[in-house]
């Protein structure tokens, strides 16, 4: 467990920043403690049978969502390297609470989500938690395609997009336009160079590469199966990914997520508080 700098309360302006600065290297701190992503020799379809709860192929393009119950786990799955999965959350027995891209990475210290980070929604609850992770090359600053970004990008086609997935996939689940927050793409390396601007990682991404989601609490999951707005291809490409939902459990007290911050560990009673509730 990792635990912030004491200090008494701040009173002036100077105060305040020593405190934020002392909470920043804390957590900058815990970050490097992080594992580091490895190669990962499992089989991601050697889950127990027993265990495997639903499993569905997204072909590019395309989209896909679920509600997932607390305890369970989601692993997408990315064969062949496609450059993006999109992806966003919802609290399923309460839908006007929903994944919050600012607060994810701004209470973590960090727009480089990976094994043991969590995201957050926009009520300090934990949505899910990042339980394996073999790429660690996802974007939690920029978001997904839309038909304006695809224009500017290939050109005026009729292409797919992650905006307009989303309305249809959350439409099944009586949501509409103003229900879509800023999403998290998964498998997209995107980082920032020396001046600042956003740039692709090339190769970054390989094939076989999986990330293993825990719902923390019974969550909706709608999934967009379309290149990132950066990826490096002149033409729009895609290929299917796996969207494997299995039984976890819930976590453990000593559980790496749960565990890995301060601010984790609020996130986490905040949540359980509903479950005791």
């Amino acid at each position: 467990m990792v635990t912030a700098p004491s200090a008494s309360l701040p009173t002036t302006p100077e105060e305040y920043r020593q405190r934020y600065l002392e909470l920043q290297r804390a957590a900058q701190a815990s970050a490097a403690r992080r594992p580091a992503v490895a190669a990962d020799d499992r089989n991601p379809t050697a889950l127990p049978a027993e265990l495997i709860v639903a499993a569905e192929t997204i072909p590019g393009g395309w989209y896909w969502s679920a509600r997932l119950q607390r305890g369970q786990t989601l692993r997408i799955v990315n064969d062949d390297a496609t450059s993006g999965v999109s992806a966003l959350f919802w609290n399923a027995d309460d839908t006007s609470e929903r994944y919050n891209a600012g607060d994810t990475v701004k209470v973590q210290w960090s727009a480089a989500i990976g094994k043991g980070c969590v995201l957050l929604s926009d009520m300090g609850r934990v949505l899910m938690s990042v339980t394996e992770d073999t790429s660690g090359a996802h974007d939690a600053l920029l978001g997904g395609s839309t038909a304006a970004s695809n224009r500017q990008r290939y050109g005026d086609q009729p292409l797919r997009n992650s905006r307009d997935n989303f309305i249809l996939a959350i439409a099944k689940h009586g949501l509409g336009r103003r229900d879509i927050p800023p999403c998290i793409t998964l498998f997209a390396p995107v980082r920032t160079d020396a001046e600042g601007r956003f740039a692709w990682q090339q190769d970054a991404v390989k094939p076989g590469d999986f990330v293993d989601l825990r719902a923390e609490m019974n969550v909706l999951v709608a999934l967009s199966n379309c290149p990132h707005p950066l990826a490096p291809s002149p033409s729009w490409t895609g290929a299917p990914v796996r969207a494997i939902v299995w039984r976890s459990g819930a976590p453990g007290p000593h559980d790496l997520c749960r565990q890995r911050t301060d601010e984790a560990i609020r996130g986490f009673d905040n949540t359980d508080a509903l479950f005791r509730a």
